[in-house]
């Protein structure tokens, strides 16, 4: 059934599409009818739940988690193309003794504090074309309800007790450790200390009357359900991980501070002394966008979550074993990305390395940022960032390769009549007898076969895998552009223009087909390919991925179409002399 939204908007939208072919539509309108549109097919009623973990305030956003954020926001780009109906929530962790000691250093108030860095992340996101439909701090009154409902949920089961906790605690993690999770280090001044073998971070040893979960109750069932679902948890090198964890027993887990120690977070529910530990506060949040308690359900059954490796132990074993004893049901999938070293080394202050995104996208742009990072964005181990490997990807693959074709293909002197040219099943029929040779025909095998292909790694979360087939595909096409050479033959000569337009016409399906997957990777780039072609708005859902048609004997709706307007080149050539040291103006 479709909803209100798209049966109001599928008129206007044949009418404004045209517009936007031509330059006659702000971006911001065909972007929403874009969105509105892609929710009317067979999925539509479907929905589909991604979530990036919120970011922690302690700190500027930096190309970590602008990774988090575009992975889950090509994810839900996905699924719109698919027709589901996605929802994409990110935010912001402002809880805990981190923040307020970083709030204190600062000489601000915490809560002007949170605000400020968290608007910092909006504003990064905003920059990065990142498409989320709720942006969620933990500081909310709606967050605060939904956490406290939470605890009293857990507590009036008998999951939640008082006790004492006494044991080692990691501030910068705002984890509590077991003795075999801390080694011994010596610090800067010579001093022995401990450190959190994970994180390498300073702990402290504590002993507190606080409340304690009833989580080694639930480690069997954890084990238990995880075998039975070994693709919950992807990488599956994550999911033996996890399964590693729980042979060993696990200890309850402290799920409060005493106030005295930490004033900055929420309350425990008829106990004002107490404060709800951060990680519970926090996780609780993908639950608040949804609504819980009331109107959750519908959304909550189709949760996907997104999170770095650092924080895997905190969803895979925490947040699940807390969903169990609130008798919810478990995400269907918890993708785990590795981390971003810079230039071989570990992001950090102290080696002021630490990437700001605002710079590497005025050198870049938002879309070379993006493609760079789901391209080399390996999940399952760490990947390097370094400009001039950004340089080298986006150079060979979206302004030579990618753009190189799109120019070529849709230049005056191959095209003077400016349409999507037409396709003769003689110069190129079904069998090898006409002027195609038998790459050609290998070439639209692959072609064909890329979106069953992208659909399958996307599944994974192995987009650098659906980006490799795409740009594997690129080449086989600029290589039968080249192989046919359309700007030898000679337009007077029936045969050999009927057989230009074919060339033209199947490398133009071909880049039709790339615009349409590109799209949850380089929005941008992507409504340029696709404009350019003349491809309106209802064209560039994933039930449009019917590549060659005429080939098949059907007929083409493009054929003989007006090309959109030239809108120059596709992605210019970055030159490493010119964006080295490049800023971004509006931090």
């Amino acid at each position: 059934m479709r909803s209100p939204c798209c049966i109001l908007t599928k008129t206007l939208i044949l009418r404004l599409s045209r517009h936007a072919l031509h330059g006659r539509l702000p971006r911001i309108y065909h972007c929403q009818a874009l969105r509105c549109f892609c929710t009317d097919h067979s999925q539509s009623s479907k929905p589909y739940y991604i979530t990036t973990p919120i970011f922690y305030v302690n700190a500027s956003p930096h190309i970590g988690h602008v990774y988090s954020a575009v992975t889950a926001d090509c994810l839900h780009r996905f699924k719109l193309l698919q027709g589901y109906n996605s929802r994409f929530s990110t935010g912001t962790d402002e809880h805990g003794l981190k923040i307020q000691q970083a709030a204190s250093n600062a000489g601000e108030d915490p809560l002007n504090f949170c605000t400020e860095v968290s608007q910092s992340f909006k504003h990064v996101f905003q920059r990065c074309g990142i498409l989320y439909t709720d942006y969620i701090r933990t500081t909310e009154k709606r967050h605060r309800q939904a956490v406290e409902h939470f605890w009293t949920v857990l507590h009036s089961k008998g999951f939640i007790y008082k006790g004492t906790y006494e044991g080692w605690y990691s501030t910068p993690d705002e984890s509590f450790l077991t003795p075999t999770q801390v080694i011994d280090r010596i610090d800067s001044e010579g001093r022995p200390i401990k450190v959190s073998m994970e994180s390498g971070h300073k702990v402290e040893w504590m002993k507190e009357d606080n409340y304690m979960f009833r989580l080694s109750d639930f480690r069997t069932e954890l084990l238990h359900w995880l075998r039975l679902h070994p693709n919950i948890i992807r990488p599956v090198k994550f999911h033996h991980l996890v399964l590693q964890w729980l042979e060993d027993e696990i200890p309850d887990l402290s799920v409060s501070r005493q106030k005295s120690r930490l004033q900055w977070g929420i309350p425990v529910p008829g106990d004002p002394e107490q404060v709800i530990y951060v990680w519970l506060d926090a996780l609780v949040n993908y639950l608040t966008v949804v609504n819980y308690p009331q109107n959750h359900s519908q959304w909550w059954t189709s949760v996907h979550h997104v999170v770095g490796k650092d924080i895997l132990k905190f969803h895979a074993i925490y947040w699940l074993a807390f969903l169990l004893a609130a008798g919810l049901p478990l995400p269907q999938t918890i993708f785990v990305h590795s981390h971003w070293t810079v230039e071989g080394k570990k992001m950090s202050k102290s080696l002021g390395n630490v990437i700001n995104p605002l710079d590497a996208m005025e050198k870049f742009t938002a879309d070379g940022l993006r493609y760079f990072l789901l391209r080399q964005g390996v999940p399952d181990s760490d990947c390097d960032y370094y400009d001039d490997k950004v340089i080298k990807m986006c150079n060979s693959e979206l302004a030579d390769a990618l753009g190189g074709l799109l120019n070529r293909c849709t230049a005056l002197s191959l095209n003077p009549t400016q349409v999507y040219p037409h396709f003769c099943n003689t110069c190129f029929p079904k069998e090898l007898r006409g002027k195609a040779v038998s790459e050609d025909y290998r070439m639209l095998e692959a072609v064909s076969a890329l979106p069953v292909l992208v659909e399958q790694h996307f599944e994974n979360l192995h987009i650098y895998k659906a980006l490799e087939a795409v740009s594997a595909c690129v080449r086989l096409t600029n290589a039968f552009v080249q192989r046919h050479a359309p700007w030898k033959l000679d337009r007077k000569d029936p045969g050999d223009q009927r057989w230009l337009d074919t060339i033209l016409h199947v490398s133009l399906e071909c880049l039709r087909m790339y615009g349409i997957l590109l799209q949850p990777v380089v929005p941008d780039l992507a409504d340029k390919i696709l404009s350019r072609l003349g491809v309106t708005t209802e064209e560039r859902n994933w039930d449009s991925l019917n590549f060659l048609m005429r080939y098949e004997g059907r007929d083409c709706d493009l054929e003989g179409r007006a090309l959109g307007p030239d809108m120059g080149v596709l992605f210019n050539r970055l030159e490493r002399s010119q964006v080295k040291g490049r800023k971004s103006k509006s931090q």
